[in-house]
């Protein structure tokens, strides 16, 4: 070969090849540093005890996943899932809400969604595709059979209700069609449904309209994701405030006219010879079905401790904090609620906060909700302190352990946010199955 091909050989390499090949190499280079960043992030989530998810998430069978990675992406909230290795994991445990969409988006089925851990169990009330339960007649829709995400929530409530709609022996004078018990996002959709089905429906709620999501701290954002409620329409909701959300709410329920009746909670179902007799705390409700739109929190979880009962300091939620503005508070609790609590107080002006937790991390909160708790007490808005529990509530100061040392603070209002007592014994007593999942479907 002459020393020109020779030349010209080089130079079309050098023209055509060295980019591609250098352009290659950033990828690889690329690739590798993102997993590197996953890896560091989910050994410091191990080390720091944050692998529980809260609820519904994914469990990825690595023998299946082909490590396309188009999962990652389809995540709503963020960095949930992560590439280590060329193969999808689960880096923030914490940080995934349940939405699904990575399941969705896996070409070759190797997402499963599942409840609980083989750590911590969830308990789940069985229901079929309808949802309807082992009790004929009896159905859950919502967050009580353990999807709290609001899309899904009203998802559930539609299609529970439209399930309903299709038995045998409806449309009897004598009785309701069906007693839907709570307006959360699935009691509402429900009643909505009920009405554009021409059912004889009532609802009953022992607090107000909108369920858990009227107890969120203000401001919170509560969607991700459009919804559609039966007989009203789509809202193209991507992020909204819980305040926002419960003004549509307001209207969608003045507009419609739905049968919705406040302060009345529901005491217990007992079967009857054609259907069931559902007792509240202001009347009796014969009915065909009873369709459960009631969260997982049931009963405030209480602290059990000397002063606490019957103190006028002490509350299970939070529904404003500039109630209590100026005050000395110690909020108690780690999860979301405890956290998002607690922020929004400090972000008051004057108000001291304390946030007490028994355990040493926050592993039931959201990455979201640890910056901004960080971030507050560098700024000295807050003082956090872990493995801590509350001995004795006083009437102008608290008695807190904290690894075996009793400090005693001055305090104002104590608020609880430590989760409910499950209506499990509740389910179990009227006849429906509740399993405890641990890692399973």
């Amino acid at each position: 070969m002459s020393s020109v091909a020779t030349s010209t050989s080089f130079y079309a390499f050098a023209v055509y090849a060295l980019p591609v090949l250098g352009a290659i190499s950033y990828m690889v280079w690329k690739k590798r540093r993102a997993w590197e960043h996953n890896r560091v992030v989910m050994r410091e989530n191990v080390e720091a005890g944050l692998t529980e998810p809260p609820s519904l998430h994914p469990l990825i069978d690595q023998n299946l996943c082909i490590g396309c990675g188009v999962c990652v992406p389809a995540c709503p909230e963020g960095d949930v899932l992560g590439m280590i290795d060329g193969k999808v994991h689960l880096v923030n445990p914490t940080q995934c809400i349940g939405h699904g969409a990575c399941k969705a988006a896996c070409p070759m089925d190797a997402i499963t969604l599942v409840f609980g851990t083989s750590k911590r169990g969830m308990d789940i009330p069985t229901v079929d595709e309808h949802f309807q339960t082992t009790v004929d007649g009896i159905y859950i829709a919502g967050e009580l059979g353990g999807m709290g995400l609001i899309r899904n929530a009203v998802s559930q409530g539609r299609q529970a209700m439209e399930a309903i709609s299709r038995r045998p022996g409806l449309k009897d004078p004598n009785m309701y069609d069906c007693v839907i018990v709570g307006a959360g996002p699935s009691g509402l959709t429900a009643s909505l449904a009920a009405k554009q089905l021409g059912l004889r429906y009532v609802t009953v709620e022992q607090e107000c309209l909108g369920g858990t999501v009227a107890h969120f701290p203000r401001g919170k954002i509560v969607m991700t994701a459009p919804f559609e409620l039966p007989g009203v329409g789509k809202f193209n909701f991507r992020e909204v405030s819980k305040e926002e959300l419960l003004e549509v709410w307001k209207k969608v329920e003045e507009q419609s006219g739905v049968n919705i009746r406040y302060k009345e909670k529901m005491d217990n179902i007992q079967p009857s010879d054609n259907g069931f007799i559902v007792t509240t705390s202001k009347a009796q409700y014969p009915a065909k079905t009873v369709l459960l739109c009631i969260g997982r929190r049931g009963t405030p979880r209480k602290l059990g401790v000397p002063g606490e009962e019957g103190s006028p300091k002490v509350v299970y939620i939070l529904r404003d904090p500039e109630l209590y503005r100026g005050q000395k508070v110690c909020v108690v609790g780690g999860g979301n609620s405890a956290l998002e609590a607690a922020v929004s107080l400090s972000e008051e002006p004057g108000t001291q906060v304390i946030l007490s937790h028994r355990s040493n991390s926050f592993s039931s909160a959201n990455k979201k909700n640890r910056d901004k708790l960080t971030a507050a007490e560098k700024k000295g808005q807050l003082k956090v302190m872990l493995k801590s529990v509350i001995k004795e509530i006083k009437p102008d100061s608290i008695v807190l352990d904290q690894e075996g040392q009793l400090i005693e603070v001055e305090n104002d209002i104590v608020i609880v946010n430590a989760g409910g007592v499950l209506p499990t014994p509740f389910l179990k007593q009227i006849g429906v199955l509740v399993e405890t999942k641990f890692g399973t479907v």
